[in-house]
């Protein structure tokens, strides 16, 4: 795959195309995925058309190029494409053999399918608070929730960072307990020297559209350096089959279509570069609202050493949340919540007795995360804007 020149596609693209003056008022999305540059669109359009004309629209030569080149990306021995992230999560849990009984260690401040793909399969999610300044699971609060019941620890990479990943591991490697790790949101992230996704036993990948390298719809994809779980990812996604019509195991359709594969293949040597404008629109907003932040109205999202943020989102934290994301959007700013409400005291796990209280860190952060716009096409003048709105909507 070729690498090189990226920096100079995305500088042609035109971040900076549109002068913005501080009384315009055209709205301002939180995400927009109709910005890509011709180029780019010339080149998925390639991409679908040879899929078209081979007919092979399911797995096939287009995926395992993919494929190919997602494990060369990250520096891994295998990946395995997938129907979405949430079948990633799920099939490698089912690879480690999650069932009724166990428990899967993981945190409450995340995406739904984090906990939901546990309890899919019968077993108990088991929550650990996170830290204040990264939202990201507190390693130090993590050895006692473990049991003789744990079967598997699964880090969620959140907003684009990695957890803490070295004390995980070593309480993992101490207590034999594989890791699968939750990088749906963090394709590009460093963990120390390693890519995001491949420091444990497995790790899961999301290819939503929204994703810092999106699909044309859901697709996802699991690594891992080990050829047995390998193998048993790539029969599960098949139905269990080793060969056609012949089941070694109860899998199911966990495909990943051949066009989203081509696509995603087509889009992937630009992602260091997006993930590179990522990082400078970070520093921007950190810049503006640097004088916010001394004064304590506003709470910026802080980068840990060695872990390469790729800022999928960027996340701030405000007293009146929802007042202030209601005067952004009367600004034409707009803004998300990405959680609001943490996952031990959703409704649907009322049985594994969650209370109010229980994480208190996950909580709060529940009642004040807001994201701002965070896109690679996202122009100068527009982070000005939206750095300006917050400022004059805080209380």
């Amino acid at each position: 795959m070729k690498r090189g020149g990226a920096a100079v596609r995305f500088s042609r693209g035109g971040y900076n195309r549109r002068p913005v003056s501080p009384a315009d008022r055209t709205p301002i999305p939180i995400l927009d995925l109709t910005r890509h540059d011709a180029e780019l669109r010339r080149e998925v359009a390639r991409a679908v058309e040879e899929v078209f004309a081979s007919g092979r629209f399911v797995l096939g030569p287009a995926v395992e190029r993919f494929e190919r080149d997602l494990a060369a990306f990250l520096g891994v021995r295998h990946a395995i494409g997938v129907s979405s992230g949430t079948d990633a999560l799920l099939v490698a849990l089912m690879a480690l053999e999650v069932g009724p009984g166990d428990e899967v260690v993981t945190s409450p401040f995340s995406f739904f399918a984090s906990a939901g793909v546990v309890a899919r399969l019968g077993a108990r999610p088991v929550f650990v608070d996170i830290e204040p300044s990264t939202y990201l699971l507190d390693p130090s609060r993590l050895e006692a929730a473990l049991t003789p019941r744990t079967r598997a620890i699964e880090p969620v990479h959140l907003y684009g960072q990695c957890a803490d990943m070295a004390p995980i591991l070593e309480i993992a490697r101490r207590r034999g307990i594989p890791v699968v790790e939750d990088a749906c949101q963090a394709i590009g992230a460093r963990c120390g020297d390693r890519a995001a996704g491949t420091r444990g036993a497995l790790g899961a990948f999301s290819f939503y559209p929204t994703k810092n390298l999106g699909a044309a719809g859901d697709a996802g994809a699991v690594v891992t350096d080990d050829e047995g779980l390998a193998e048993r990812v790539r029969s599960l996604r098949v139905h269990g089959a080793s060969k056609t019509y012949f089941h070694d195991r109860v899998g199911g359709n966990f495909r990943l279509d051949a066009l989203q594969a081509a696509v995603l293949d087509a889009r992937l040597p630009r992602l260091e570069g997006w993930n590179a404008r990522r990082r400078m629109i970070a520093r921007r907003y950190d810049e503006l609202l640097g004088g916010e932040a001394r004064t304590g109205r506003v709470v910026l999202p802080a980068a840990a050493a060695g872990r390469g943020h790729v800022f999928h989102q960027y996340v701030v934290r405000v007293a009146d949340r929802d007042g202030v994301r209601a005067r952004m959007a009367e600004r034409g700013v707009a803004t998300s919540v990405f959680y609001p409400v943490p996952l031990h005291l959703q409704r649907c796990f009322a049985d594994l007795g969650g209370r109010a209280g229980d994480f208190p860190e996950a909580e709060r952060a529940a009642r004040e995360v807001l994201a701002l716009p965070m896109f690679p096409e996202l122009s100068d003048a527009e982070v000005g804007r939206v750095a300006a709105a917050l400022t004059e909507s805080l209380v």
